[in-house]
C-alpha cells in the first residue's frame, strides 16, 4: 500500500508551497479513499502509511496521467488557491490513493523522485 503525490516541476515554487500541497493532498487522498473503502485506509495506515513524491514536466503530463487512471485508482488534482506565487486555480500536484502497490506502480514506474 502506498499513497503517491506528483508535482509539476515547471512551476518553479518554493520548498514552502510544496510541503503544504503535499500535506494538501495526503489528506485529500486519504478523504477520497476513506469515504469509498474504509478497509483500503486501514490497511495503508496499519502498514506504515508509505508516501511517495514524485515530478513531472508539466500540467500536460500531470493532466495525461491523471486521465490515464482515475477511473482506476481514486486520485485528485490539487489546485492552489492563488495568493502567493501562481495563478488563482493552478493544478499544482495530484495525489494517488492510498492504494495498491503494484496498481499504481504500472503507472509511475517511469517518474523521478521529486
Amino acid at each position: 500500500m502506498k499513497q503517491v503525490i506528483v508535482f509539476r516541476s515547471d512551476l518553479k515554487i518554493g520548498k514552502g508551497k510544496i510541503a503544504a500541497h503535499a500535506a494538501h493532498a495526503g489528506i485529500t487522498g486519504f478523504l477520497n479513499v476513506e469515504n469509498k473503502n474504509k478497509k483500503i485506509t486501514s490497511e495503508w495506515l496499519n502498514s506504515g502509511q508509505k508516501k511517495i513524491v514524485l515530478k513531472v514536466g508539466s500540467e500536460h503530463e500531470l493532466i495525461q496521467l491523471y486521465e490515464k487512471i482515475k477511473n482506476t485508482i481514486p486520485c485528485q488534482l490539487i489546485r492552489d488557491a492563488g495568493l502567493t506565487q501562481v495563478e488563482p486555480g493552478t493544478i499544482i500536484c495530484m495525489v494517488i490513493g492510498p492504494w495498491y502497490d503494484e496498481e499504481i506502480d504500472k503507472h509511475i514506474k517511469d517518474l523521478k523522485l521529486l
